[in-house]
């Protein structure tokens, strides 16, 4: 970036939307894989990621911390997929690769076999290692967004590293 960051995010919190656009431009990859590694399709991240922008820039002046926008926009999405989730998954239901795009499966991973074995994970262990993996988010980072504590961030991600290992490895 040619600016600093945080006086990106001064200019957005004075209605500059060239400083928002390009603060999103910095982030959107991000949030997209973010948003794919935790619901089905393709088309319900992109509406994830576009409800979160369109928040984000709709409140981008209650952000305090202008060093804070990457973690405050991720949370803002996490809550879109929650919300995005809750219209289609039930406690007993898991993620069939069947269900997923074949679009998804082939342009966004290394492989089915990933992407399988992340849908087999539970919605907290996928969150957790999306944002971890994909948003390059250290285990504190995490627990502030999520609300835990790091070492209980650190524990849910490696046990999904080992599920995922010990599932590709079965394959």
């Amino acid at each position: 970036m040619k600016e600093n960051f945080s006086q990106l995010v001064k200019r957005a919190r004075n209605g500059d939307a060239d400083a928002f656009a390009e603060l999103y431009s910095s982030v959107y990859k991000d949030l997209y894989h973010i948003a794919v590694c935790n619901l089905r399709n393709s088309e319900d991240a992109a509406d994830a990621v576009s409800d979160t922008v369109l928040d984000a820039f709709a409140s981008i002046k209650k952000l305090k911390d202008e060093n804070a926008f990457k973690a405050w926009i991720v949370r803002i999405l996490m809550a879109k997929i929650k919300k995005k989730q809750k219209e289609y998954y039930r406690d007993d239901d898991t993620q069939d690769i069947s269900e997923v795009e074949p679009e998804v499966r082939e342009s966004n991973f290394d492989g089915v076999e990933i992407l399988e074995a992340i849908s087999e994970l539970d919605e907290n262990e996928r969150l957790v290692l999306s944002l971890s993996i994909v948003g390059g988010y250290k285990s504190d980072e995490i627990a502030k967004m999520l609300g835990g504590k790091p070492a209980t961030i650190r524990s849910q991600l490696s046990r999904a590293k080992l599920k995922l290992r010990d599932r590709l490895i079965a394959e």
